[in-house]
C-alpha cells in the first residue's frame, strides 16, 4: 500500500467521523483542521510510558475483573489469554492487550464524566481551544472538564497534541551534544573495556587515584562523568579479583602449590568459574553495544536491544554485587591458607539474603572440598594427606612411645569456624587411634571398624562423599568411627597386651605390694646394700632379686612379667651406700610405653624410693625387736648381778623399749596408711576407671590421676616438701637408733661371753678394746658394763629428744596439708591426743 492510498484512507475516515457526529452534514466541523490533526498524530513517535510486560498486564486485567465482581469473566479471560499465548510468538500479544485495556479505561472515564451534572461535552482539541478562547474574550470563564475525562478524539495520545515532549527531548539532546565531545556509544564501549580490566580510548586506569576515570581534558557533563565512574568501579573490583587469581595460578605448578596449597587453588578455581559467567554477560553486552542508540526525532527504526549508560548500569547492578563480594573475600584471604582461608570465607556466609547465601554456598562447596577430603582420609584411613600444611592437624616425626602424646597435634589457627573444637578433638583422636594401632600395635582390625562406621551412617568411604553444608553428616561419621575404632583399640590394649596385668605387676613389685617378696628381698640384699655404693655389683643384685622371686609367691607369676623386673642402680656420689642407690624398674615395651613413659617411670621411681626407705625403717625396727626380746634380756648375766648394775641395765633397756614402742607405733600406723589408705584405695579407683575407659585418652587420664593421688597422699607432692623433710628426719633417727642398738648389744653380748669364760668370738679380731674390758676380771667387767650402760643412757636420751622434736614438728604440719586423707593419718598417730597435750605443755 503506497502513501497516496494511505492518505486517501485517512481522509475518508476523518470525513466519515465528522459526518457521523454532525448527523449527516459535512460542514459541522473544520474538516481541514481535523485532517491535519490526524496526520500529526499518525506521524508522531509517542509511546506508552510503561514497559512491555505482557504477563503483568494480563494479571492486572484479571485482578480488575475479579475486583469488579466478575470472577467468571476473569476466568474466561485467563483461559483465552492462555490459548492465544500458546499459538503466538512470545510478547506478541502485549500491543493488543494494551489497546484493549486503554479502550476500557477510556470507557470507564467517559462513564464517570457523564455522571457529573452541568459539565459540557468535550469538543475536539481545536474547537475546544477556540471555545475556551472565545469564552475568555467574552469575559467569562473557560469550560470545566471532569477530572480524568478524556479531551475527546483519540484516547491517550491527545495528552501531547503539539508534540511538546518530542520537541523538548530534541532540544535537550542538542544541548547535551553541545556539551559533549564524546558520543555515548564510545563511552559505553570504553566502560565495557574497563569492566574487563582494559584501558579504552577515553576511560583509562589512573594509578594515582587507583580507579578508572575520564581524563580531565575530555568534555562531558558532570552527571555522565559520575555515572562512568560508578560503572567503572566494577572494573576496579575485577582487577583485584583477577590479580589474586593470577598471583596464585599463573605461575609454575610447584611454586603455586608451595605458596597457597590446594584450598587456595580451589578458591581460585571457584572465582574463575564465577568470572566465566561474568565474561558471558560482557559478551552479550558487547553485542548490544553495536546497535545504535536512538535519539529523539530520529525516524529510522532502531532495535530495542541498544545499550546506553543508564541501561548498562541496570545490566551491571547484580554483577557488581557479586564482584564486590568476591573482592572482599580476596582481601580477607590474602596471606591465609588451608583451614584458616576456609574459615575466613565461611565468616562472610552468615547473611540473610537467599541469593547471597546461594552464591556463598556454591563457592564454599568448591573451596572446602580439599579440606573435607583430608578429614575423610584421616578419620577412615588414618592418612594425613597434607602436603602444604593446610589441615588443622599436623604430624611430626617421633618415636613410637611418643606417638600418641606428641605425634599429632591440633593447630587452632587452621581450624575453620564451621568445625567446633570438640569435633576437632574427636577427629584428632580418631586418626591417632588408627595410627597407634598400625604403628604401635601392628593391628589391622581398625579397617573393618572404619568401614562399619561409614556404612552405619550411610556415608561412602570413597572420595567426595562429604562437603560443605554437611556438618551433621560429618559429625555423625566422626562419632561413629571414633566409637568403633576406640572400642577396638581398648580391646587390643586389654586383651592382647594385658594392660591391667602389667599395672598390677607394677603395683606388686615397684610399689612393694607383694609382702613376702619384699621381706625376702630385704633379707637377702640388706647386707649387700650396707656396703659403699661404688663396691656393689648390679649383676650380683640381679641374682639376689631372682633369689627373692624364687623364694616367694612371686615365682608363680607369668614369666613375661617377671622378666620385666630389673635392678637399677641410680647415680651415686662419694659416701653413698647401697641403700641410697638401689631401686627396681619395670620394662614397659611398645605399646605399653605409651602409658608408662619415661616421665611416668620417674614418678614410679620416686614412689619406690620412698616406699623402699619406709620398708627399710620397718625392717630395722623388726631387727631391733629381735635383739631386745624379753627372753634375751632375762637370760643376760647383768640381769642377775647386783642391785646397782642390774638397775642400770634395766633402766637402759626400759628406755630402749619405750623409744622402740614410740617408733614402732609411728612406723606401723604410717605404713598402714600408705599401704592401705593410699595404695589400695587409689588402685581400687583406678581399676574402676580403667574398666570404664572408652578410649586411650581416658585410660591415660585415669592412670595419671592414679599416680597423682599416690604422690599427693604420700607427701611427695610439690606442696609437701617441708613435712617430707621432717618425715625423712624421723626415718634417719630410727635408722640411727638401729645402728646404735646393734653396736650396744654387740658390746653387751661380748661382755657376757667374756664373763662366762667362753672362747672369744670373731669380734675379737675386729675390736682389741673388748679384750681389755675383761682383762681385769669380774670387777673390771662390772665397771666397764656400768660405763657402757651410762653411755647408752646418754645416747638414748639424745636420740629420744631428737625423735620427739622431729615427731612434734611432723604432727604439727599434718593439719596444714591440702589432702583430706592426711587428717585421718593425724588421727591414727595421735588418737589419744598424747602428742597434742605434750606440745601444749611445752
Amino acid at each position: 500500500m503506497d502513501d497516496h492510498q494511505t492518505q486517501d484512507l485517512v481522509k475518508e475516515l476523518v470525513h466519515r467521523l465528522i459526518s457521523a457526529e454532525s448527523g449527516g452534514g459535512g460542514g459541522g466541523r473544520d474538516a481541514g483542521g481535523a485532517l491535519r490533526f490526524a496526520h500529526r498524530l499518525l506521524s508522531s513517535r509517542l509511546a506508552p510510558a510503561v514497559l512491555p510486560d505482557e504477563h503483568a498486564l494480563a494479571e492486572s486485567v484479571k485482578r480488575r475483573l475479579a475486583a469488579s465482581g466478575r470472577p467468571d469473566d476473569a476466568l474466561a479471560f485467563a483461559d483465552l489469554h492462555a490459548k492465544l499465548s500458546a499459538r503466538s510468538r512470545p510478547a506478541s500479544l502485549w500491543p493488543l492487550l494494551y489497546l484493549l485495556d486503554s479502550l476500557s479505561s477510556h470507557r470507564r472515564a467517559a462513564a464517570a464524566a457523564s455522571c457529573l451534572p452541568n459539565l459540557p461535552t468535550a469538543a475536539p482539541p481545536r474547537a475546544a481551544g477556540a471555545g475556551a478562547a472565545a469564552a475568555a474574550a467574552a469575559g467569562g470563564k473557560p469550560a470545566l472538564r471532569a477530572p480524568g475525562a478524556p479531551p475527546g478524539g483519540v484516547v491517550l495520545v491527545s495528552k501531547d497534541p503539539d508534540n511538546i515532549r518530542e520537541i523538548a527531548l530534541r532540544e535537550y539532546t542538542e544541548l547535551v551534544l553541545d556539551e559533549t565531545e564524546v558520543s555515548e556509544a564510545a563511552l559505553v564501549r570504553d566502560v565495557l573495556y574497563a569492566c574487563q580490566g582494559i584501558d579504552g580510548r577515553y576511560v583509562r586506569f589512573d594509578k594515582g587515584s587507583d580507579a578508572y576515570d575520564l581524563p580531565d581534558g575530555v568534555r562531558v557533563p558532570r552527571s555522565t562523568r559520575t555515572l562512568v565512574r560508578k560503572l567503572c568501579e566494577l572494573g576496579w573490583l575485577f582487577r583485584k579479583v583477577r590479580g589474586f587469581i593470577s598471583d596464585n595460578i599463573s605461575r609454575s605448578p610447584s611454586d603455586a602449590a608451595t605458596e597457597v596449597g590446594t584450598v587456595a587453588q580451589a578458591f581460585c578455581s571457584a572465582l574463575q568459574e564465577e568470572l566465566s559467567d561474568y565474561y558471558k554477560l560482557l559478551a552479550v553486552l558487547e553485542s548490544y553495544s553495536l546497535n545504535p542508540i536512538p535519539t529523539p526525532g530520529s525516524d529510522s527504526g532502531v532495535s530495542g536491544n541498544y545499550l546506553s549508560l543508564r541501561r548498562l548500569s541496570v545490566w551491571l547492578a547484580e554483577p557488581a554485587v557479586r564482584m564486590r563480594l568476591m573482592a572482599v573475600l580476596v582481601d580477607g584471604c590474602r596471606g591465609l591458607r588451608g583451614g584458616a582461608m576456609a574459615g575466613a570465607i565461611h565468616g562472610h556466609a552468615q547473611h540473610g539474603d537467599p541469593t547471597f547465601q546461594d552464591f556463598m554456598g556454591r563457592l564454599l562447596r568448591r573451596v572446602c572440598s580439599p579440606l573435607f577430603e583430608m578429614v575423610r582420609s584421616w578419620v577412615l584411613e588414618g592418612e594425613l594427606e597434607d602436603v602444604f600444611a593446610e589441615f588443622f592437624i599436623v604430624g611430626q616425626p617421633v618415636k613410637a612411645e611418643s606417638l600418641w602424646q606428641e605425634g599429632y597435634l591440633l593447630q587452632s589457627d587452621m581450624l575453620p569456624a564451621f568445625i567446633s573444637p570438640v569435633l576437632a578433638q574427636r577427629i584428632l583422636r580418631t586418626g591417632k587411634s588408627i595410627n597407634f594401632l598400625k604403628v604401635c600395635c601392628d593391628d589391622n582390625g581398625w579397617a573393618d571398624a572404619a568401614t562399619e562406621a561409614a556404612v552405619c551412617v550411610g556415608t561412602t568411604t570413597s572420595r567426595g562423599g562429604l562437603g560443605y553444608g554437611q556438618i551433621d553428616a560429618l559429625e555423625a561419621l566422626v562419632v561413629e568411627a571414633a566409637k568403633r575404632i576406640d572400642r577396638h583399640l581398648m580391646d587390643v590394649i586389654h586383651k592382647r597386651y594385658r594392660f591391667k596385668d602389667h599395672c598390677l605387676a607394677i603395683k606388686r613389685y615397684l610399689l612393694l605390694g607383694q609382702g613376702d617378696f619384699v621381706q625376702y628381698l630385704m633379707d637377702v640384699v640388706g647386707p649387700e646394700l650396707s656396703e659403699p655404693a661404688n663396691r656393689i655389683s648390679s649383676f650380683h643384685l640381679a641374682g639376689l632379686l631372682e633369689t627373692a622371686i624364687r623364694a616367694s609367691n612371686a615365682q608363680y607369676d607369668d614369666r613375661d612379667i617377671l622378666d620385666r623386673i630389673k635392678v637399677k642402680m641410680m647415680d651415686h656420689g662419694d659416701g653413698d651406700r647401697g641403700w641410697d642407690v638401689f631401686s627396681l624398674e619395670y620394662d614397659a615395651r611398645v605399646p605399653l610405653d605409651t602409658v608408662f613413659t619415661a616421665s611416668v617411670m620417674k614418678r614410679y621411681l620416686k614412689i619406690f624410693n620412698f616406699l623402699w626407705k619406709l620398708k627399710r625403717v620397718d625392717h630395722s625396727l623388726t631387727g631391733i625387736w629381735k635383739t631386745m626380746k624379753p627372753n634375751c634380756i632375762v637370760s643376760s648375766p647383768f640381769y642377775k648381778e647386783g642391785t646397782n648394775i642390774r638397775s642400770q641395765f634395766v633402766s637402759v633397756l626400759r628406755k630402749c623399749q619405750v623409744l622402740f614402742n614410740e617408733m614402732n607405733h609411728f612406723v606401723t600406723n604410717f605404713q598402714y596408711y600408705i599401704m592401705f589408705e593410699v595404695l589400695e584405695v587409689s588402685w581400687a579407683r583406678f581399676s574402676e576407671e580403667m574398666d570404664s575407659a572408652k578410649d586411650l585418652d581416658d585410660l591415660l587420664l585415669a592412670h595419671d590421676k592414679y599416680l597423682t593421688s599416690i604422690v599427693e597422699k604420700s607427701l611427695l607432692g610439690e606442696r609437701s616438701h617441708g613435712i617430707l623433710r621432717n618425715l625423712f628426719a624421723l626415718f634417719d633417727i630410727i635408722l640411727q637408733f638401729r645402728s646404735h642398738a646393734d653396736r650396744w648389744f654387740e658390746r653387751i653380748y661380748e661382755l657376757q661371753l667374756r664373763g662366762k669364760g667362753k672362747p672369744k668370738s670373731k669380734a675379737k679380731a675386729k675390736s682389741k678394746e673388748v679384750d681389755s674390758w675383761v682383762d681385769g676380771g669380774r670387777k673390771a667387767m662390772i665397771q666397764l658394763a656400768g660405763e657402757l650402760f651410762r653411755k647408752m643412757g646418754e645416747d638414748l636420751d639424745s636420740i629420744a629428744k631428737d625423735y620427739t622434736s622431729s615427731l612434734d614438728a611432723f604432727i604439727a604440719q599434718l593439719p596444714m596439708q591440702q589432702h583430706v586423707d592426711l587428717k585421718f593419718l593425724l588421727f591414727r598417730l595421735d588418737f589419744t591426743e598424747y602428742y597434742s597435750r605434750v606440745s601444749s605443755n611445752k
